[in-house]
Formats: structure tokens, sequence, C-alpha cells
């Protein structure tokens, strides 16, 4: 593991001004409801190759680029934004979560790297290479206690980053029932905390596991109402409901989890005629706000993208 640009984390000094928004709905931040009047759909630069999206506290949006690892970040209540952290060429930024200390933990794809931007002003703080596979996948990551994990796409562990001054990477092997997808990018993806605070849910060619944070133990979600989650790609949790983006189908389903998170229970299906294989999504409000990453339309410079607005 390397670190580049080390920086002293914000976190010990915010860290007791922001305690007192915490919820318990897995959100991590208190948020006030949207406007009727914010717009619910906001376009990004052409050819920014979107896949990972994250809100905070605030009304802002943050959406990272695969094109360049470059980070864009839009106000919810009028739609307007602005590149936030520039891009280098060879960079990709994927999944992206906004911690309360005002700092982004992103994934960086096939790079195999985890990166730490400061969301006030774009600045990269620090670089840890996670793996020197030869054909990684940092897909998508969560804030869970003192780690920020990140799912590999092509290799069975998670990489438990800390979260602050000090500490060393966590490689977490996954064993049990986790069944490793034989190559490409259909497995390992996004990943949130049980409702019990004691392990992950991860979402993995199709299935639901939860793991244990202590063994890496994982074990099959048994599913009710649906066989699977084809294309399942970024995972939200509101208590002890999931929801589930599932891409190339162009909808989100709604799971009920069991008490231990188990099972989980389908109850609805989410579908928007603005989906174009939308890939994650991030909850501000009464709101889900997801990006189009339209993996089945031309990814070339002069491709339009855009994010769109659905409510709970």
């Amino acid at each position: 593991m390397t670190r580049n640009h080390p920086q002293p984390s914000r976190r010990t000094v915010l860290g007791g001004a922001v305690a007192a928004l915490a919820v318990a709905a897995g959100t991590g931040t208190a948020q006030a409801a949207p406007a009727s009047g914010w717009p619910t759909e906001f376009p990004l630069p052409d050819g920014w190759l979107p896949e990972g999206i994250t809100t905070g506290s605030r009304p802002y949006a943050y959406m990272g680029s695969r094109a360049d690892g470059a980070i864009y970040r839009t106000d919810l209540r009028t739609g307007r934004g602005g590149v936030l952290h520039e891009g280098t060429a060879g960079l990709a930024s994927i999944g992206l979560k906004l911690d309360r200390d005002g700092l982004l933990y992103v994934a960086g794809g096939a790079g195999g790297t985890a990166r730490i931007v400061d969301a006030r002003t774009g600045e990269l703080l620090t670089t840890y290479q996670l793996t020197r596979d030869a054909a990684p996948f940092i897909n998508d990551v969560v804030l869970h206690e003192d780690r920020a994990w990140f799912t590999d796409s092509r290799a069975a562990v998670l990489h438990g980053v800390p979260r602050g001054r000090r500490g060393e990477v966590r490689a977490l092997p996954l064993t049990g029932e986790w069944v490793q997808a034989p190559a490409g990018t259909n497995s390992a993806n996004g990943l949130v905390a049980t409702p019990d605070g004691r392990g992950l849910i991860v979402v993995n060619a199709g299935q639901l596991y939860t793991v244990d944070l202590r063994s890496g133990h994982a074990t099959k979600v048994t599913l009710k109402g649906a066989s699977d989650v084809a294309g399942g790609d970024g995972l939200v949790r509101l208590g002890r409901t999931l929801y589930v983006v599932q891409n190339r189908l162009n909808k989100i389903t709604v799971w009920d989890l069991g008490r231990k998170a188990t099972s989980a229970t389908l109850t609805r299906t989410i579908t928007d005629p603005r989906f174009d294989v939308p890939t994650t999504a991030a909850r501000y409000g009464d709101r889900l706000y997801l990006v189009n990453a339209r993996f089945t339309s031309p990814q070339t410079p002069e491709t339009t993208f855009n994010a769109v607005a659905v409510s709970l």
C-alpha cells in the first residue's frame, strides 16, 4: 500500500460538530427534504462517462468520471454544477462516498486504487494502492465505522481503508458461500452496511450476500419475490429497506430486509422512462438521484450524459 500527497484529515476537527447530524436510517447525515421546484434531471458534461454518485447533508451531488477520474459537483436546488476535481489521463472515478468530514472516498477502477479528495477544494489528499493484481477493478465503496470498504469486481476480497489519519489498509478475503464470477465487472459491486451494523451487504453476480467483517464469511441472502437481482449495481439502504439499482434492466427493485438481513422480500419496482442504464444512486431527502451510464450507447467524447431523480 502506498500513500501519496498525505494531508491531515479534518475528521478530528469537524467530527464533533457533525455528530449531531447522524441518523439511524443508514444515511449517515440528516438531510432536508427537496422542494418540489428542485429539478429532477440535470446534465453532465459530454463524454463524462459517469458511474458513481454520492450526496451528503448539504444539497450537492458528486459524480465521478470513468474517462479521466474527474469529479463533478451539482447543486441539487438548481441543477447547475461544475468540475470540482480535475481528471488525469489514465485515471477513473467509479463509486464514491462523501464522509461527514467533507472527504470523498473514490474507487479507482482498473487502477486498483482508492483516492481521498477534499469535497470543498477538489484537492487530492491521499492515494492508496489497494492491490497489485494484474487486472483489478475497484468498483464501489461504503463508509462503515472506522473504515471505507471497497469492492473489487475481479477478486474475492474487500479492502478496508482507514477513515482518518492513521491505520493500514485491511484486505478481507471473502469465503463461505461467496461465488466469484469468472471475469468482468458483473461480480462484487455495490455495498451497504447491514441494518444492525455488524456486517455488509454486497451485490455480486445477481445475488446479495451478507459479509461478516471479522472473518470475511459471506452468506447468500434468500430472495423472496424474485430469483435474482440481475445487473445489480449500486445499493442504498434506509433502515430495513434496500434499494438495488439493476443497471441494464433500467429499474430499481425495493426489498424489505429480514431482521438479520439473511432474507429480502421484493416489495416494489421503480422504473422511469428517463433511465438509460442507471448504475448507482444516492439519497437526498425523499428522492433518489441516479446517474445514467448509457452503457448501451456509444461511449465517446460527444456522448451526452445526465443524472435524474425519482421519488422514494
